[in-house]
């Protein structure tokens, strides 16, 4: 399953850790999407406090655990959804995606609302991932 990420020329590309502007994806065998995660732990208990490094990266966990039982990882994953109450808080969620994603980069669209579920959660994050 051939899979091609990239920025086309004249599309402003500012944060190259981040995200891709495109993912192809050729004849997928599988689609697995993540529903949006929450910072919570095994428990159901919210981890990270009020920090967004650490509610990033325990949602982030979660996903990838997610993924795993699906049989995906991190890398097969195409596109993002961010929704996050605070975007002026965006260098602390980047700074947890670049711990998950290093090469394969996926598309990314990060919204900000008012709030989420869980009034304690500051991000929640939704992904498709494609393996072949």
């Amino acid at each position: 399953m051939p899979i091609t990420r990239g920025n086309p020329p004249g599309v402003k590309h500012m944060r190259s850790t981040v995200y891709n502007h495109f993912v192809r994806v050729d004849q997928p065998k599988s689609m697995i999407f993540v529903s949006g995660q929450l910072a919570r732990d095994d428990n159901g208990q919210m981890i990270g406090g009020n920090s967004m490094l650490e509610q990033s990266r325990q949602v982030l966990r979660n996903i990838q655990a997610s993924l795993k039982a699906a049989g995906a990882t991190m890398d097969d994953v195409v596109w993002t959804t961010v929704f996050t109450t605070d975007m002026r808080e965006f260098r602390e969620i980047v700074a947890a995606r670049e711990e998950f994603w290093r090469n394969q980069l996926p598309t990314s669209t990060m919204i900000e609302i008012s709030h989420l579920t869980e009034p304690a959660a500051k991000i929640e994050v939704q992904v498709i991932a494609a393996i072949g």
